[in-house]
């Protein structure tokens, strides 16, 4: 049979893609795409947009597909030799990959054909491209000597390694810690669900009692609930010190992981590695993204301590790190009398999906079917189709939700495929939902946390930006935008999750039926910013320590960049960090990728002041009214980066961002 991997399907063959297949793809089609670029660098014609921009835009898609889709099954479904096969052509594409805009012809081609009367005459999104085409080959090193293209080739292929062995690591060593309580008195304070799920999670082990993890609803749950403090202390320990010793240790990647990344912004001429990634964002460069995080910090900081405080007092004590969710769970009850295991039953998973398809028809005029007969990587993966108002296919999606060992932790959106203009309209997109969230046990349906479905509404955001792109050029569709654009569209999805008219939709009683009583919804609105300054801050604290190591840390100056994050870390705490803390060597969100959200993790909070803003458009005028949800589909999901994000922002809003919207909707702020 022909290699799965070789040829781009819409119906990806994930039943029969294996390990074997992976280096021979990859090298055939390495082959191939090095041969196009050769051609296209020595072509003699003279450059025009289509046979020029878009045909370097065509010269790796089959190559990215095959990559995407192994590196897709290497985290959710890995084994050792998948592992191993990706491991050994991950240097390969990435020299491929680094070597394209380091290819003299390819330069002098892209500049002859900017000189040109055509170029001069673009549409804007073609000008667009054109541009960021330009600005890209520079900041990748077009115009380094030889000398320093070969070294930056070296540096873009370690990074590369370097980054897949630290998300290697975070995997193996999150799977290697289990704790098993023995005793039925040692499950004091948790609640059903997670003891059901401690039960299975045992069982399929072949063990008695009761086991739990570090994967997400475990580790939660034991944090936020259980009453035995020891054994929260030895959850928690685990967790902050994964994959910083031992067999999976993650520190020697993260000193190189910096010093590359240190390397490369000099090598191309920018100060630091902010600079580098941001020039192309909406902060501009990593100065301004730092103000941001200050102001932002320096805002909320009286408010973070006041709720400290008034938390110690609270539980009576000095806290430590391991107390302080179990203690703000109490506290909450006590305050609102509310208790987020209330809710669960009101959030069956299916239903939650209903509920969530529903919403978007209203808004977007779209629906979502559910597909069968469509292979995937694991019998617990869904398959939908999404089809617009006129019943032409939009596109289609996979649902991974539940967590495995074979899978990474986390929650996130990929695309496989993005749509192209035909005469009539586009091709379908092709994307996937993953998560972690809390599995089904004891034969009930999986009942999930308020918290699991404003991250399965989220993950939705992202998916809906792909699936609704409208954008003639690849490289500029979907959530190939500003990293600290893309969350917009992301984060506003989880406002719906609050809103009563939109919970009626799917918020039921799984035995009975009933929405939400009235009662608790209230108690779960006046709850909603129970510790909004802690929230704040943990987020903020992240990106602050984000920034120091990739605008200011020094390995000479400063020493070991552990102990500098955890000084940093420490000030944005709401209980002295243990000497030990370690939580940088599990950050996978910086350290899993060459970029990832490195000198970017600052977006969330970025975005999220867009997104608090942009969501009172639909308070004021209606959360279903199918005019805002137009003009949202049309002004930012179907726009990709075809624009600039602040026009985008404008055209929804009618002016720019107000800047106060997320104090006041977290209740720091009149």
């Amino acid at each position: 049979m022909s290699n799965p991997l070789t040829a781009i399907d819409f119906r990806i063959p994930f039943d029969r893609v294996k390990a074997e297949h992976v280096e021979p793809a990859v090298d055939e089609l390495l082959a191939d795409a090095q041969a196009a670029v050769d051609a296209l660098a020595a072509a003699a014609a003279p450059p025009t947009f289509a046979n020029t921009l878009l045909a370097l835009e065509e010269v790796t898609e089959r190559l990215e597909y095959a990559m995407t889709v192994v590196g897709h099954l290497e985290s959710v479904a890995t084994y050792a030799q998948l592992r191993q096969a990706y491991n050994r052509v991950q240097p390969k594409v990435s020299a491929f990959y680094s070597g394209i805009p380091l290819n003299a012809g390819l330069w002098r081609r892209l500049k002859a054909f900017a000189a040109t009367k055509e170029a001069a005459g673009l549409n804007p999104v073609r000008a667009r491209f054109l541009k960021q085409s330009l600005d890209g080959f520079r900041r990748a090193g077009a115009d380094l000597d030889e000398a320093g293209k070969k070294r930056l080739t070296a540096v873009n292929v370690e990074l590369a390694q370097r980054t897949t062995n630290f998300s290697e690591n975070v995997l193996d060593a999150t799977n290697a810690f289990e704790h098993y309580i023995e005793d039925e008195a040692g499950l004091a304070g948790l609640p059903p669900s997670a003891v059901d799920a401690a039960r299975q999670s045992a069982q399929s082990k072949g063990r008695e009692g009761w086991r739990f993890t570090l994967q997400a609803p475990s580790y939660t749950a034991v944090m936020t609930y259980l009453d035995d403090a020891a054994a929260r202390e030895k959850v928690y320990r685990a967790y902050a010190t994964r994959a910083s010793g031992g067999e999976f240790d993650n520190r020697e990647n993260i000193a190189a992981i910096l010093e590359l990344r240190r390397e490369k912004a000099r090598l191309l001429g920018y100060a630091n590695f902010a600079d580098l990634v941001l020039e192309d964002r909406m902060a501009k460069n990593g100065g301004q993204a730092g103000a941001f995080v200050r102001n932002l910090a320096a805002r909320t900081r009286q408010a973070f301590e006041r709720e400290n405080k008034e938390l110690r007092a609270f539980a009576g004590k000095e806290l430590n790190p391991w107390d302080v969710g179990y203690y703000a769970e109490k506290m909450r009850q006590a305050q609102y009398a509310f208790d987020e295991e209330e809710l669960r039953p009101y959030f069956p998973y299916e239903g939650v999906l209903k509920g969530m398809f529903a919403i978007i028809g209203r808004l977007y005029g779209i629906r979502v079917e559910k597909q069968s007969g469509v292979p995937v990587w694991d019998a617990g993966v869904d398959y939908y189709a999404v089809y617009d108002a006129d019943d032409s296919l939009l596109g289609s999606f996979y649902a991974d939700y539940f967590p495995r060992e074979n899978k990474r932790g986390g929650a996130w959106m990929d695309g496989f495929l993005t749509g192209k203009p035909t005469g009539e309209g586009f091709t379908p997109h092709l994307g996937l939902n993953c998560g972690n969230l809390t599995p089904p046990v004891g034969g009930k349906p999986a009942l999930l946390t308020h918290r699991e479905v404003e991250t399965i509404f989220h993950e939705f955001g992202h998916l809906l930006h792909h699936l609704l792109s409208r954008v003639e050029i690849k490289s500029l569709a979907g959530t190939r935008v500003a990293w600290d654009w893309v969350e917009l569209p992301s984060q506003i999805m989880e406002n719906w999750c609050w809103e009563r008219e939109a919970l009626d939709l799917f918020a039921r009683h799984y035995e009975t039926g009933e929405t939400i009583p009235q009662e608790l919804f209230q108690k779960m609105r006046r709850a909603k910013n129970f510790r909004a300054a802690n929230s704040q801050m943990r987020q903020l604290g992240f990106g602050t320590v984000d920034l120091a190591l990739h605008v200011e840390y020094d390995p000479q100056r400063d020493g070991d960049c552990m102990a500098y994050a955890w000084e940093i870390l420490n000030a944005f705490a709401p209980a002295p960090l243990l000497a030990e803390h370690a939580m940088l060597a599990g950050f996978t969100h910086l350290f899993a990728g060459p970029v990832g959200y490195g000198a970017g993790y600052y977006s969330y909070k970025w975005s999220e002041v867009l997104d608090a803003d942009a969501f009172t458009r639909f308070a004021a005028e209606g959360i279903f009214n199918p005019r805002v949800g137009r003009a949202f589909r049309e002004n930012i999901l179907a726009k990709g980066d075809s624009e600039d994000p602040e026009k985008l922002f404008r055209a929804f809003m009618g002016r720019g961002p107000d800047a106060e919207a997320l104090m006041r909707r977290i209740g720091l702020a009149a």
